[in-house]
């Protein structure tokens, strides 16, 4: 399933490489500048594609059984409404706060927000909850979450537990690690690292070989010049 699943990905550039897609690569939330881009946003545009990932991660909920599910804004209400729907897990999702990345922040962005719910859906004293995303890199996104339902959860007046996260991709970059010094577990259907050789037949040589470097040493990739250099090669490519 995972293989073919990272495949349809690929071919449908919900996966998208700096080689075929983007010559200038991408720059991510987390910072990071990086030759591939995983854009689940589109996923929904593909029925038979999101269903298949909603029952695969689902499995992965239902195996925890926490009592409800919180996708995260944006990516991860798609996802988490879809695997509402399958398994018939009650659901809730986050607010998008504009300007807020990472937990520091989240406390200024509360005060100005004032009355209005940083969560939407009903949760009751006791409840597990479990958070829904497209994928994790850094988890920052993943911590804001969470402190988004537990400050909702205290608004109300009631306790809850919000102490897993569900993801289709780990991108392998020190997600997890930082997830479980919060006491946070990761459940993820594909780990991207891992499984990388099941798109070797799909890609380039040089656009494979690349992607599975950069994710053995990431920081090697943050140099302007070595960006100029696969900017150069993609163009090459292309001409």
């Amino acid at each position: 399933m995972k293989k073919n699943l990272l495949e349809e990905f690929y071919q449908h550039r919900l996966i998208k490489t700096w080689y075929r897609d983007n010559p200038e690569g991408w720059k991510l939330i987390s910072g990071l500048w990086s030759p591939f881009y995983i854009n689940l946003r589109d996923l929904p545009s593909y029925p038979e594609i999101f269903r298949e990932t909603a029952l695969e991660l689902g499995k992965l909920v239902k195996e925890s059984k926490v009592d409800k599910i919180v996708g995260i804004a944006s990516a991860g209400i798609p996802i988490a409404s879809a695997i509402s729907y399958e398994y018939a897990i009650p659901m809730l999702y986050t607010r998008k706060l504009e300007g807020v990345r990472k937990l520091e922040e989240l406390e200024r962005k509360i005060r100005e927000y004032g009355a209005h719910r940083v969560v939407e859906g009903v949760m009751k004293n006791g409840d597990e909850l479990g958070l829904v995303d497209d994928l994790i890199t850094k988890a920052d996104s993943k911590l804001v979450a969470r402190a988004q339902v537990l400050y909702e959860a205290e608004k109300r007046g009631i306790e809850v537990s919000c102490n897993k996260v569900f993801v289709v991709f780990d991108r392998e970059q020190g997600g997890k690690e930082t997830l479980e010094e919060h006491g946070v577990e990761l459940h993820t259907l594909i780990q991207f690292k891992r499984n990388l050789s099941n798109l070797e037949k799909v890609m380039d040589e040089i656009e494979f070989e690349i992607i599975k470097d950069y994710l053995e040493q990431p920081e090697k990739y943050q140099s302007i010049e070595i960006q100029e250099k696969l900017k150069k090669i993609a163009i090459r490519k292309g001409e």
